[in-house]
């Protein structure tokens, strides 16, 4: 007579929740295999409000819990979507460039429940010699598509507002005038965009301003 096997008690009873402790471990391991190069981040596309689950070797400046990218939305939405956009081009929010690859990840019924994502910072290889070409090349059908920024939607939702400001008044955000700016940094703080984690340095940075005078104009009447 064969003997029952014990099931193993640690093992979560929802499988799709199995699918993501998986996936954290080689998320992990990958990003800790290429320290200071490449960002590897775990999203949990149960969540979306809430997706990074792991963001392993940081180089965004996200955190976990922070909600998911445009390409996460578009797995959500769509089941079809591909599993796998390899080699595309991004930046990481201080304008470095980036080679990103997404990878999706079902369950059993064909939902996508996760994604794993590599960001490479490619701004210190790029200069270097012809044979480094091939790692920091992209692939050409996603040159002309912006799949995704690396950036929080409340951070997104910011610098949209500004640019709105500025292109309102035929100028960028940093050719602004100082009474522009200060009208500006006047409505961001009575909006509520003071309460989202680094605004007064994303504000200071699209103005060309110090964090200082920042504060100054929020608090001027």
């Amino acid at each position: 007579m064969t003997p029952d096997v014990p099931e193993d008690a640690d093992a979560p009873a929802d499988p799709d929740e199995h699918l993501l402790l998986e996936a954290e471990k080689i998320a992990i391991a990958i990003g800790r295999m290429f320290p200071g190069l490449c960002e590897v981040v775990l999203h949990d596309l149960r969540r979306p409000e809430h997706a990074i689950r792991v963001i392993e070797n940081n180089l965004s400046g996200r955190r976990a819990g922070d909600s998911a990218t445009e390409l996460g939305l578009r797995r959500i939405a769509d089941p079809d979507y591909p599993s796998v956009i390899q080699n595309y081009p991004n930046r990481f929010p201080d304008g470095r460039p980036v080679k990103s690859t997404s990878i999706g990840i079902k369950n059993a019924q064909g939902r996508y429940v996760a994604a794993l994502c590599l960001n490479l910072d490619v701004s210190n290889l790029s200069p270097l010699t012809l044979a480094l070409a091939n790692l920091v090349a992209t692939e050409v059908e996603h040159r002309e598509e912006a799949l995704e920024t690396l950036e929080n939607r409340p951070a997104r939702e910011l610098r949209e507002v500004i640019e709105t400001f500025a292109a309102g008044r035929a100028a960028t955000p940093r050719a602004l005038g100082r009474a522009a700016k200060k009208d500006l940094v006047r409505r961001l703080h009575r909006d509520g965009y003071f309460d989202t984690r680094g605004s007064t340095e994303a504000i200071a940075d699209l103005l060309g301003i110090s964090r200082s005078t920042v504060y100054n104009y929020a608090r001027q009447p």
